[in-house]
């Protein structure tokens, strides 16, 4: 088969990392993929924003599957224009996609499968959301109901927080994502992350993670796009997956059936697992980032099985097995992330640093000559399995101690929460 990726993260790398391994595989393009994805496709300095000339690219290249990395191509209908051209694409219809698309959206679509979920109010005016914020108090969590590149979300602990984060969203910092805005209830538990891939009609789950969202050690500091993963989550016991799988996930499959968009590719549930049980944050529709990176480094079976399967609606029919390993991931950023960071520094180490239980994920860098370059926030996801969470987090964090790369930084702790659970694994 020859495959398009679109997308340029530290996801695609790991995506294309392991189409890679794939028998399927004749030939992988990526668009625009970045100097770690060159090692196993071609590069394409393609417009994805331009439906028409990714369409001609598939025709002139014979391209027989695209699979979309990235929300924001998802969100605005590239897969529903590849399909009527006649081009199979992974991953959901732009009306499906509004449960990334949409906070509000996602709101309504717990409200009508009654999915649990923080209270909520939605706002498409600062008067009212204020109002609602002084009525409630802090803490309270204040989200732009659009896409904002991960930073449309701020949890307040104070009101003044959260009346500036009403603010910011009507006076224009996230753009059109913060015309209309999401003020939830504050959820106390621990964040867990699960992935099933869907066929439209059956939900077939992929396996648990925990994300570590703050930029410094002990979660604190500002929310980034993910700092570390690693997988399993511990905290998803098999009663909580299946409690996921029965209130959360299978009423969202068929609520969007039922309304006629059914849901195609992957969904990732972000929950909170309070004291009643766990609870919907958000969705997104696609595999989430660093999340990717430890799933698939778990993963035994051939991902575009998997991928295919949802394509074609067979997943009734399809498995997916694991390795017993925990896998663990952490971010290496360009000093100053998630604020102002420098591009363009140079990265050496990486060369020796692969192998079996050790693979090294380029999220954002390009290639200048010999010389590696830094090319955005999240740098280099720097994955390793092991036999427990400590060991996978030493092998990881060894690797990271042979990277030179004097600009950037990363958390020490990444898989502190299971090892804090269970202090001898």
């Amino acid at each position: 088969m020859k495959l398009l990726l679109i997308g340029s993260g530290g996801r695609e790398h790991a995506l294309a990392w392991a189409f890679s391994k794939s028998p399927r595989l004749t030939k992988l393009y990526a668009a625009p993929g970045n100097a770690g994805i060159a090692k196993v496709a071609e590069l394409s300095d393609l417009d994805v924003s331009n439906h028409d000339a990714v369409i001609d690219f598939c025709r002139s290249k014979e391209i027989d599957l695209v699979v979309v990395g990235p929300e924001a191509p998802l969100v605005v209908g590239l897969v529903d224009d590849l399909e009527a051209a006649g081009i199979k694409a992974f991953g959901p219809s732009k009306a499906a996609a509004q449960l990334e698309g949409s906070k509000a959206f996602t709101k309504g679509v717990c409200d009508e499968a009654d999915i649990p979920t923080a209270g909520y109010g939605r706002f498409d005016n600062a008067e009212a959301a204020l109002a609602y914020v002084r009525e409630k108090g802090a803490p309270i969590v204040v989200k732009a109901d659009g896409l904002a590149a991960g930073k449309g979300v701020v949890v307040a602990m104070t009101l003044q927080e959260a009346e500036d984060a009403v603010r910011a969203c009507f006076e224009g910092s996230f753009g059109a994502a913060g015309a209309e805005v999401v003020v939830e209830e504050f959820l106390e538990g621990e964040e867990a992350s699960f992935f099933v891939i869907s066929d439209g009609t059956n939900a077939l789950p992929l396996a648990t993670a925990q994300d570590h969202k703050r930029a410094h050690d002990g979660d604190t500091g500002p929310n980034t796009g993910g700092m570390g993963a690693y997988s399993p989550a511990p905290v998803m016991t098999d009663e909580l997956v299946s409690e996921v799988m029965n209130r959360v996930i299978e009423p969202t499959i068929a609520t969007l059936a039922k309304r006629g968009t059914p849901f195609k590719g992957v969904l990732y549930a972000g929950l909170m697992i309070t004291t009643e049980g766990p609870k919907l944050i958000e969705y997104n529709t696609r595999f989430g980032d660093p999340e990717c990176q430890v799933l698939l480094m778990r993963l035994k079976s051939d991902i575009l099985d998997i991928i295919l399967a949802s394509v074609e609606g067979q997943l009734a029919t399809t498995s997916a097995t694991w390795r017993d390993e925990v896998a663990l991931s952490v971010v290496m950023a360009a000093k100053g992330y998630p604020g102002s960071y420098d591009k363009g520094t140079e990265i050496r180490g990486l060369d020796q640093l692969s192998s079996d239980a050790l693979e090294v994920f380029h999220a954002g860098t390009k290639q200048d000559g010999n010389r590696l370059l830094a090319n955005g926030g999240r740098v280099l996801n720097v994955t390793a399995l092991g036999a427990t969470v400590r060991e996978a987090q030493q092998n990881a964090y060894k690797a990271v101690s042979r990277i030179d790369w004097p600009e950037g930084f990363c958390r020490s702790d990444i898989g502190w929460r299971a090892i804090e659970r269970k202090p001898d694994q």
